[in-house]
């Protein structure tokens, strides 16, 4: 019974540790890609001064391939008022070259990205470009305002270009963020972690307990039973001594 509660415990705890496993999985697959575009590309230059890139909104281009990486932070924890790295990656997979502009982004709320919380600051490039059938990787510094309440965001990055001197735009990410106070000594993956870790330690204990209860049962129950024997015999032989019992007894070993 121990033994099948500490199954049930454990498959319900793996259950619950899946999402973040599969975080970890993910973004272990995009640092793969990224250090591909690393060797393949040229880093971006950054630009001294930042360019306004207006309000207008343009298409992205076929043949261009983005993706983002937040380095060394796989739950996309970001500390209020501290700066934050992410790296982008754009792949060239048409027949011209891909001149990179500026990367931008912008935090919304999660249910609603109309409802604007912070623009970012841009991040221009001088002389960035990929040529075709080439990879590289731009790296994209920000941060959002120390006054910003803790909690989950959306936060949404686009990265503009031009090929052939057409302006163009893709969206590299598009998810959430979880934006924390500075200098938190605990994130909610590793009180996570440290719950699960000593939830498992303690089934394990207990299971240990259970079954070192139950041989020990089974140990003096054994020892029990062959004492009452013993016993029983030595006190039968002590009662018929002497009597017509052991007399018959005797005779008929006598006979034999």
């Amino acid at each position: 019974m121990a033994m099948k509660s500490f199954s049930v415990f454990f498959f319900v705890l793996l259950l619950l540790a899946s999402p973040i496993l599969q975080v970890a999985r993910c973004q272990s697959e995009a640092e793969a890609d990224v250090a591909e575009a690393v060797e393949g590309g040229e880093l971006g230059i950054v630009g001294e001064e930042a360019q306004d890139f207006g309000s207008g909104n343009f298409d992205s281009a076929p043949g261009v391939e983005t993706l983002c990486l937040f380095p060394k932070n796989s739950a996309k924890f970001i500390s209020a008022g501290e700066e934050t790295e992410l790296l982008v990656g754009v792949e060239n997979v048409g027949e011209s070259p891909v001149n990179v502009i500026a990367i931008t982004a912008s935090v919304h709320l999660p249910f609603d990205h109309r409802m604007l919380v912070q623009n970012l600051s841009a991040q221009a490039f001088n002389n960035a470009s990929v040529p075709s059938s080439k990879q590289a990787t731009f790296p994209y510094i920000f941060a959002v305002s120390k006054y910003l309440q803790p909690g989950t965001f959306d936060l949404v990055g686009n990265i503009f270009y031009e090929i052939d001197q057409h302006p163009y735009q893709s969206t590299f990410y598009n998810g959430t963020i979880e934006v924390v106070e500075a200098g938190g000594f605990l994130s909610v993956e590793s009180v996570f972690l440290v719950t699960l870790g000593i939830a498992l330690l303690v089934l394990f204990g207990l299971w240990l307990q259970g079954q070192f209860q139950r041989i020990s049962k089974k140990t003096k129950r054994a020892s029990k039973v062959e004492v009452g024997t013993r016993t029983t015999d030595t006190s039968l032989d002590e009662w018929l001594q002497g009597t017509a019992y052991t007399q018959s007894a005797s005779k008929s070993k006598k006979k034999k």
